[in-house]
């Protein structure tokens, strides 16, 4: 399973907070309810949080297997 809790942590770090990403970034609400609740996203949206937070993939996405 892919979880995005390293994601939280690293906007935390990076002084970049969910109120950001929707009203600076154009993120949707909808997208960061799928982010939190580890639901479907894809990789347009991990790629374009790689561009804003500046890190690397496995910054924000971990696999947890079942």
């Amino acid at each position: 399973m892919i979880v995005f809790d390293r994601l939280w942590e690293t906007m935390r770090k990076k002084g970049i907070t969910q109120y950001k990403l929707i009203h600076e970034h154009g993120f949707s609400t909808g997208q960061l309810d799928r982010l939190r609740k580890n639901d479907n996203v894809n990789l347009f949206t991990v790629n374009t949080l790689c561009k804003i937070l500046d890190c690397k993939v496995e910054e924000i996405i971990e696999y947890k297997p079942d």
